[in-house]
Parts: structure tokens; C-alpha cells; sequence
């Protein structure tokens, strides 16, 4: 059996890990986490850009984040894109930096932020459960065409199931991890 197509496989169900563990790094929690604003796109000379392009974002207190942007004309486009984004936060400017105060969140909108990270790390599941089937019946193809041994077949699958069982394993762990922060008080 070939290696690379095992390695293959990890790659792609490492990639989808990767993606919803930076879907989940945007989820609000209690603490001001500067990753919180990197969905943002800040119009800049008439192009949409990163935040992160045009400033640069601390977090100098657990509820306070503050952006510094490069250039002070570019301070008003980031106040708008700010509160056109979903994070339900009131950015305020004081000419050189804006800031953002990080409210409490209410037990309410916790439970349903909870329920918005259990869909992302169920689409991350399916996402691996998808390598792992797409592969599975590859395998099989190329041993109905006798391209590879029964036994090669059987030995990758069993190694393809046990990367599906600890990529999922990773998932979990971040949803409990992410989970106990949300919940925080």
C-alpha cells in the first residue's frame, strides 16, 4: 500500500481541523481575545482589507481591546466596519485609537453561542467523516481493480479509521475547551 495516500488523507482531515479551529477562534467569549475581529474587512482606498492589515489589536485588559490603526484616516471605516459586523459591539473613538469594551454576556446568549460552536464542530466531524469515506472508496476501487491486496485494503482502512478517531477526538476536546470559556461568567 502506498504511504502518500494515507498522508494524503491526514492532510486533508488536518486542513478541515485547522479551518473550524479558526471558525471557533472567532466565537465570543467572555474575554477580549484579539482574534475576535478577524472576520473583519475594513474598507481601505475602496478595497475591503483584514483589519489586521490596517492596524494592530491588543488586548491590554481581559475585557478591552484597543486598535491602533496605521494611518488615523482609516479610523472612521473601522468604527463602521465594526458595528456592520455580527459581534454586537459599540466601538468608541477617541481620534487615535478605537476601543472596545467587552460586555458581560447573558447566560441566554451563552447557551446560544454554545449551540452555534456544537454546529461548527459537528460540520468539522463531517468534514473528517467525508476524507475518511472518499478514501475508504478508493480503497475499495483499487482493489476491485486489482491494483491493491484485500490485505493493503483492510490495513489502510483500519489506518484511515484510526485518524478519523483522533482528528474527531481533537474536535471534541476543542469544543469542551471552547465551551468551558463561553460559559464562564
Amino acid at each position: 500500500m502506498d504511504p502518500k495516500f494515507v498522508k494524503s488523507s491526514e492532510e486533508r482531515m488536518k486542513k478541515a481541523v485547522e479551518t473550524i479551529r479558526h471558525e471557533v477562534a472567532t466565537i465570543r467569549t467572555n474575554k477580549a481575545t484579539t482574534s475576535l475581529l478577524d472576520g473583519i474587512k475594513v474598507e481601505y482606498y475602496g478595497n475591503p482589507v483584514p483589519l489586521q492589515q490596517v492596524a494592530s489589536v491588543s488586548a491590554p485588559e481581559p475585557r478591552l481591546l484597543v486598535i491602533q490603526p496605521w494611518e488615523r484616516t482609516v479610523l472612521p471605516e473601522i468604527v463602521k466596519a465594526i458595528q456592520r459586523s455580527d459581534l454586537g459591539l459599540n466601538p468608541t473613538d477617541d481620534g487615535a485609537v478605537v476601543r472596545l469594551a467587552i460586555p458581560t454576556l447573558t447566560e441566554e446568549r451563552r447557551k446560544d453561542l454554545v449551540k452555534v460552536l456544537g454546529k461548527i464542530i459537528e460540520d468539522g466531524r463531517v468534514r473528517v467523516r467525508t476524507v475518511r469515506r472518499e478514501t475508504n472508496d478508493e480503497l475499495k476501487k483499487l482493489e476491485r481493480e486489482h491494483k491493491i491486496s484485500e490485505d493493503d485494503s483492510k490495513k489502510a482502512q483500519a489506518e484511515i479509521q484510526k485518524l478519523t478517531d483522533r482528528y474527531i477526538a481533537s474536535l471534541d476536546e476543542l469544543f469542551g475547551k471552547k465551551q468551558a470559556e463561553v460559559m464562564e461568567v
